[in-house]
Order: structure tokens, then sequence, then C-alpha cells
């Protein structure tokens, strides 16, 4: 059978990553693609040329009802950082484990789990290796290092199981904390950050995850049953990186940087009153280096990838203005809408 007639799973593909992986995988030739997510599927774009059905992971038996049929799964489905601890864990732990129980037990070929280097915590060193102690921040990042567990176990039972690691992902639908960004900037003002700007903040452009995804659905097994690094090839500071969207937005205004001790501080005060969508792991991180070596995905798997930080921040500023008429009044607490500004809004007007 040629890999592009097997049946493949994706789990959260009416998310971000998940929608771009659709049409990615629809433009390599895949026409059997099943969706999963417990939000509808609306791409009109693409919807005809797939399955969609609405199932809740922690389901076990209505994943189990789906599983026979599949050759291949990724797993993209997770509650992200501002949905609720209990949330996080019945998702992104126990979540796998149905997944992962019932692939098992249905022979699937290979199970590709995305997980994030946020299961490095905030690290004392880089570029961050794939050998690297897993320490995490908060209940997201510790729920993808028991999954990554969880994953573990069934390589070890003799399942073709990649990992992969990705940095934050940027481009086209994705909103959430970069729609902070993206609104600061085309409406006129100045962006503030934390700490002097000079730090390496390595991004991700989505096309680029889906190319590592496709490689580790392609090659050999044995090839890519390994745990990889994803990320941008070409970044620079922060500081240059997020200034291009400004310039984009051709307001003339510019990125602006603060000491980063006293607005963590302040930003932990507003956390805890729940007046900004700002959590512990994006303020604690912002103002340090943090990049990944991509090394082995380029040895192992032929990983290039395609965009800078700079080309990938800007796909997706230009995605966000062609469709803004569609984004705004839309609320929420995953990457496909804007996260709500709180207090942070009001800020805005003084920059």
């Amino acid at each position: 059978m040629r890999l592009e007639a097997q049946i493949a799973l994706i789990t959260g593909g009416s998310g971000f990553l998940g929608i771009n992986l659709v049409r990615y995988l629809i433009k390599k030739g895949y026409s059997n693609i099943l969706v999963l997510d417990i939000i509808d599927f609306d791409y009109p774009d693409v919807a005809s040329q797939i399955e969609f059905i609405n199932i809740d992971i922690r389901d076990s038996k209505r994943v189990s009802e789906v599983m026979d049929k599949i050759d291949i799964v990724i797993h993209a489905a997770a509650a992200l950082p501002l949905y609720t601890e209990q949330e996080i864990f019945t998702t992104d732990v126990d979540g796998t484990s149905n997944l992962f129980a019932s692939a098992f037990d249905s022979k699937v070929k290979r199970f590709i789990q995305i997980s994030t280097t946020a299961v490095y915590g905030i690290p004392d060193h880089h570029p961050l290796l794939e050998e690297d102690d897993l320490i995490s921040v908060g209940p997201y990042g510790k729920a993808k290092i028991q999954a990554e567990k969880i994953s573990l176990q069934y390589r070890n039972k003799g399942m073709c199981v990649p990992i992969l690691r990705p940095k934050s992902f940027v481009g086209p639908e994705r909103l959430g904390v970069f729609a902070l960004l993206f609104d600061w900037a085309k409406d006129g003002h100045n962006f503030p950050i934390i700490g002097n700007g000079k730090n390496h903040y390595q991004l991700l452009d989505v096309e680029d995850l889906c190319q590592a995804i496709y490689l580790c659905m392609q090659l050999n097994m044995e090839k890519v049953n390994e745990t990889f690094n994803i990320g941008a090839k070409e970044f620079k500071t922060m500081k240059e990186d997020y200034q291009v969207v400004l310039d984009r937005a051709g307001f003339n205004k510019k990125i602006l940087t603060f000491p980063a001790l006293p607005v963590i501080y302040f930003l932990r005060i507003l956390e805890f009153m729940k007046l900004s969508p700002l959590y512990k792991w994006v303020y604690e991180t912002a103002s340090k280096d943090s990049f990944v070596s991509i090394e082995k995905a380029e040895k192992n798997l032929g990983f290039s990838p395609k965009y800078s930080n700079q080309e990938a921040l800007i796909r997706n500023y230009e995605w966000y203005l062609g469709n803004i008429d569609k984004i705004q009044g839309k609320f929420g607490v995953s990457h496909r809408v804007p996260w709500k500004q709180g207090i942070l809004g009001l800020l805005k007007k003084i920059f």
C-alpha cells in the first residue's frame, strides 16, 4: 500500500496545527484523513476532503471504535496552559493514554506524539538537546512530560513512536498570545517586551512543523522512532524579530524594553488576580534565551526549515490582517482565537 493511501488520524485536527497539517497532507496527496476533535471542523476549503468525528479523546470507548481502521496517528490534541489543571491532566495525560492503548490493541503502525519544548522548563544552558533533563513549569509542561513517558512505554512495547518537541509555532490561523502583538501593531502602538530584548528566542513556522510530521510519516520506521527537537534554523534577538511586525504595520513604532524582574513580579500579581492572559512559562522565559538544537532532526529526518523567525511572524501577521473581520469579538483559551487582553488592553493606550 502506498503511504498516501494509508488512513491518517489527526487528533485535535480542528485546531491551529490540525488545520495546517490537514492542508499540508492534502497537498502531498493524502486522501484518507480522519479528524477527531471536540470542536467542529469549520474550514470549508478542505472539509469535504476529510472525515470528521466529534470525539473527546478522554472517552476510551469511542476512541476504540474508530481506531481499528487507522494506520498512522498524529496526536496533536491538547488542553493548553490557560485551561484548568484538571482539564490539562485529563486531556493531555489520560487522553493520551487512551489513544495509545487503543492504537496498540489495533496494531497501528506508527503513532506520532506532538510534545513541546515546554518540557525543558526554564533551562540554564543553550542550545537544548533531546537528552537534557525534563523539568517543566506549570500543569501543562508537567502533563506533557507524563505524556512523553506514556509514549516511551509504548515505544518499548514495539510501536513506532516519533516524539516531536516543537518550539512555539506561528503561521496562518495562529492567534492566542501572538494576537496581542498583532493587535497592537495593527492599531499603531509600540509593543513592550520583558527584558532588554537581546535574548535569542527561537520560534517555528507551522508549515515547517508539518514538514517534520510528514517526514515521520514517510521515512523508515527505524529512522524516525526517536525524539526530535523542531525549531527555526534562523533567528535573531527577540527585539529584532518582533520589530519586523511593527515595521510591516507601517506606523514607525518600536519594540520597547523593560527591566525583567519588576515586570515579572507585576505579571505574577496580574495572573494571580486573573487580570492577564500571560501565564508563568510565557513571562518567566520571555527575557531569557530559548532555543533548541535541531541537528538531530536535520540528520535523521532530513528536516530543513523553510522559514526564519521573522518570515514566520510576517506570514502570521499578514494572515491576521486578511482575516481580521472573522477574528474580532472572538476570545478563548486556544491558539485559534485571541486571548482576552485583560488589563494589558488598558496598558495598550499608554504605548
